[in-house]
């Protein structure tokens, strides 16, 4: 076993309507069920994208837990990514060093833990793999002995950090003042970028809470003043504005934390059982200072909660009508934004209620409700349980690509959240 990275904070990656012609970023997903507690983070910033600077010491860690008492030979290789998360066709040669795949050798056992698993260790750029070129880059995870089943996949980007990305999110949009909705306006500041024609050779996109099916994409500014791109009164760029997300903590086990009614054990693990939630979807917005989703893995008592952290039995119940023609799922980066049976709650008609059962590594939580039609021809969204409120206290990240004429691959020359 090779010594640990040092333990720093786990992100999730990462959703309203979207529009037809933008593309969707692919999620950070388990292909294979056992893949547990699959995260993506900027190994220095708990709130940060998952971007890397080109030529600094940034550093991105994907961290994942497979059940069980014995390691598995698991393997890696990235891939470039155009802005609409197509692969580019540069070859791999061009857009990393060496040969693009390595073994994951950082790995341990956890511990005290009454579900035994295997935690997994990926930190990019290392002395294996390097990405080279800014852009997309999507990472898959794979069997050492069967290179074409992948296990898992996550996604990244690298950025030149070249262009000044600046904007806001407000409630005055152009579908109506303080209502559902918030629009992004952007100022993109090309100074030194060289970039003769942005009206043609810009591709700007733009993601709500880390959620991949929001993701916006435009390609024209409302007007070029100064090597300044604007960007403003764009439909392309209007999103639900939905609410606060909601919150739980099982850091501790020995007592009830943030809304969990109560704890107990089960025979063989956990369960907490989280105070019933209520539709507020006409509810008064109230302001809340969340984390746009994510959640960081933690257990009071641990040295390491990578590997001191025990999986509990999360229970939940929302208080709602039953959604005719579509179900009901508990959203987050907790769920990696997929949208199947592991997170689709059931009605129950004697009750009335909502209910799931996630198994989900202890710590602190960020989640929301979501409703998908059943004929799964529409897109995830909370509104219809969490209401939409034009304060909520969304964010969203920007990338700004150049796109010229005849080129291989879009470069990433600029990004940045805004709040």
């Amino acid at each position: 076993m090779v010594t640990r990275f040092p333990h720093t904070l786990a992100l999730a990656l990462a959703v309203a309507s979207v529009s037809a012609l933008s593309a969707q970023r692919p999620a950070t997903i388990p292909e294979d069920s056992r893949v547990k507690t699959l995260t993506v983070r900027n190994a220095d910033n708990f709130m940060g994208a998952p971007l890397l600077r080109l030529g600094t010491d940034d550093r991105i860690i994907i961290n994942f837990d497979i059940p069980g008492d014995a390691h598995e030979y698991l393997r890696y290789r990235i891939i470039h990514c155009n802005a609409d998360w197509t692969p580019s066709r540069l070859l791999e040669s061009e857009y990393t060093n060496g040969f693009n795949e390595a073994q994951i050798t950082d790995f341990a056992y956890s511990s005290n833990t009454y579900v035994h698993y295997v935690n997994y260790n990926v930190a990019i750029p290392n002395e294996d793999i390097i990405p080279l070129v800014s852009g997309n880059y999507i990472v898959e995870i794979f069997h050492e002995d069967e290179p074409d089943d992948v296990v898992a996949t996550a996604s990244f980007a690298v950025t030149e950090n070249m262009a000044g990305v600046a904007g806001e999110a407000s409630g005055k949009t152009d579908r109506g003042f303080f209502t559902d909705w918030q629009q992004v306006n952007l100022d993109i500041d090309l100074s030194g970028c060289g970039i003769r024609n942005p009206y043609q050779d810009l591709v700007v996109t733009v993601e709500q809470n880390n959620r991949p099916e929001t993701l916006r994409t435009v390609s024209h500014p409302l007007r070029v003043a100064a090597d300044h791109a604007i960007f403003e009164h764009d439909q392309e760029l209007i999103f639900g504005a939905s609410n606060e997300y909601r919150r739980f903590e099982t850091v501790r086990l020995d007592y009830p934390g943030l809304n969990v009614d109560s704890v107990r054990f089960g025979g063989t693990n956990w369960h907490a059982y989280l105070a019933m939630d209520e539709n507020r979807d006409e509810k008064t917005y109230i302001y809340d200072s969340t984390q746009h989703g994510r959640f960081m893995i933690d257990e009071y008592n641990a040295t390491d909660p990578d590997l001191g952290a025990d999986y509990v039995t999360v229970h939940f119940t929302l208080d709602a009508p039953e959604a005719i023609g579509a179900d009901v799922y508990v959203d987050g980066d907790l769920t990696q934004h997929m949208f199947d049976e592991r997170n689709r709650m059931k009605y129950d008609y004697n009750t009335r209620l909502y209910t799931l059962q996630l198994p989900l590594k202890q710590g602190s939580y960020n989640y929301q409700y979501v409703v998908l039609p059943k004929d799964g021809l529409g897109v995830a969204d909370p509104g219809p349980v969490e209401g939409n409120h034009h304060e909520t206290n969304n964010e969203y990240l920007v990338k700004v690509f150049y796109r010229p004429a005849g080129a291989r691959a879009d470069r990433l020359i600029g990004a940045s959240i805004i709040p």
